[in-house]
């Protein structure tokens, strides 16, 4: 086969002339490609009088091609083999996002059976629980956004973007459009597949890994481990069974602080790890596509954007999890918390536009001590938002300006903030730290020179985003295993990954690691 790369498609033209493209730039006559794949689509939008796709095909064709174009070249298709083994006794997975998930599907796929212990609930009771919060009804502290099928991606955009070049990303991805999620996931630079399709996709990997003799457990916590001679041996459920195993992959996730607290008194090594706090900063969409594309965005997609700043002081702030056409979402998992995330369907359709607005915070910003004083600071913040927004789950807010000129707001301008059940409209100066405040009020400006409207007085600052990533590394060797043998820390909650995809390729790594435990000769 031949890649044939950088092939210009008009914004309004059909994805089938792609064939015709490669065929011109390649020299021969169209009816010689026998068959094709589109393998890369990327946005253009960097002249706002030219915008255009540019993508990758592969295809192949009969009889030989000579070009010399750099933009030619040979195509090997990436494949990813899972090897079947005999285990004499079935792995452990802790955690059902996405970390979890593919990890057993890997292992599903192997024949190893896997068991998953899943702290909340299946996705349609857990969507049940969410809307019934958001509505203004109890927060379920083992059955919300953090908690429970599809773990805490599955409440979000459903971005599968990420930096890694792991050739394992190929094949997530794959699994994910073999389940539901569009085939454009293969093949789009920024692909995303929604809160609204990803609830029945994670269903849909769950019965895959049942039908291969896996076993998915809800409403089991991990509570504590049964180690012995430094091996694991167990995995406390509960509080009241021990299930017995001698491989188990921890892949809690970011929220799980009663696990994190419950392990280290174990004495599983782990440190405080870099993490980023801050605000959702939610703009008009109509806006953002007017920065990004010049004019009304018609058939293009949604606009986003992705905005980094260093500041003279030598800080800095990003953003992050843009989440276009969505809303800020109620993402909090303890009672008397406030926690704000972003989401948004598949079509993306909503009036407004949100990111995180962070700060990256160090183990030497961390106020107290000891490895989880990274979490206890996450979790003081959070109580006092419950507070400031009035002890009833509405999260705190403020007009951009307003933050910027240090007064309270006292209601919305131009933009309506989205979050649910409700927000109340304050000083966020009384909420966040200056750490935190004193650069957002030096990035806000100079990121609206770098996206025209960022910066504009009426955009909504919803608080806090204290759930970015994890605030601790749980430690594992070269060989993925913790110091006790058996344990593999695992995803975003373990400090491995920072999204959907690369929680899920950590999965698969780690699911590997068992399985050459197996093929060792290492009982499991």
């Amino acid at each position: 086969m031949i890649l044939i790369r950088n092939l210009r498609l008009g914004t309004d033209e059909a994805i089938g002339a792609l064939p015709e493209k490669a065929a011109k730039k390649l020299r021969i006559a169209p009816e010689r490609i026998e068959s094709w794949q589109l393998v890369k689509k990327s946005l253009d939008a960097r002249k706002k009088d030219d915008l255009h796709y540019v993508c990758a095909v592969a295809a192949e064709i009969r009889g030989s091609v000579r070009v010399k174009d750099r933009d030619v070249s040979d195509y090997v298709p990436p494949r990813y083999e899972i090897p079947r083994i005999a285990a004499s006794s079935r792995p452990v997975v802790v955690g059902f996002g996405p970390a979890g998930m593919f990890a057993a599907l890997v292992l599903a796929k192997a024949g190893a059976r896997p068991i998953v212990l899943e702290r909340g609930q299946d996705a349609p009771t857990r969507l049940a629980a969410v809307e019934a919060f958001r509505a203004g009804g109890r927060l379920d502290a083992e059955n919300n956004v953090q908690f429970g099928e599809g773990g805490a991606g599955t409440f979000s955009d459903g971005k599968l973007n990420t930096g890694t070049h792991d050739p394992r990303l190929h094949w997530v991805l794959a699994q994910f459009a073999a389940h539901g999620a569009p085939e454009s996931v293969r093949y789009d630079a920024k692909p995303h597949i929604g809160t609204d399709v990803l609830v029945d996709v994670v269903q849909s990997i769950r019965r895959e890994i049942v039908a291969l003799g896996g076993e998915v457990r809800f409403g089991a916590k991990l509570t504590g481990l049964a180690v012995e001679d430094g091996r694991v041996a167990g995995a406390v459920v509960n509080g009241e069974e021990t299930l017995p195993c001698e491989a188990l992959i921890l892949a809690i996730g970011h929220s799980a602080r009663d696990t994190f607290e419950a392990l280290l008194a174990q004495g599983v090594r782990m440190e405080p790890k870099p993490f980023s706090m801050g605000v959702r900063i939610e703009h008009r969409q109509e806006r953002v596509d007017l920065a990004q594309y010049g004019r009304a965005r018609g058939s293009l997609p949604a606009a986003d954007y992705a905005l980094n700043v260093h500041l003279p002081d030598g800080t800095s702030a990003y953003t992050f999890c843009m989440c276009p056409g969505g809303e800020v979402f109620a993402a909090a998992s303890e009672e008397g918390g406030v926690v704000t995330n972003g989401m948004s369907h598949a079509a993306r359709a909503g009036e407004n536009a949100n990111a995180a607005l962070l700060v990256t915070l160090h183990a030497e910003d961390f106020p107290g001590e000891g490895v989880l004083r990274g979490m206890v600071w996450q979790r003081e913040l959070e109580r006092r938002a419950f507070v400031l927004g009035g002890g009833n789950y509405h999260a705190p807010a403020q007009r951009a300006g307003d933050f910027l000129a240090h007064r309270p707001s006292e209601g919305p301008g131009t933009v309506r903030p989205s979050y649910r059940p409700g927000v109340t409209w304050t000083d966020l100066h009384e909420l966040l730290p200056a750490r935190i405040t004193d650069v957002l009020e030096q990035a806000i400006p100079a990121l609206g020179k770098k996206l025209r409207g960022f910066d504009d007085p009426d955009a909504v600052l919803t608080a806090p985003e204290t759930r970015s990533s994890s605030p601790v590394r749980i430690l594992r060797g070269p060989d993925l295993s913790a110091e006790t043998a058996g344990l593999y820390p695992c995803g975003e909650g373990a400090g491995y990954a920072g999204g959907i995809s690369s929680a899920a390729v950590d999965g698969v790594r780690c699911a590997e690691a068992v399985l050459r435990q197996i093929d060792a000769g290492r009982p499991l």
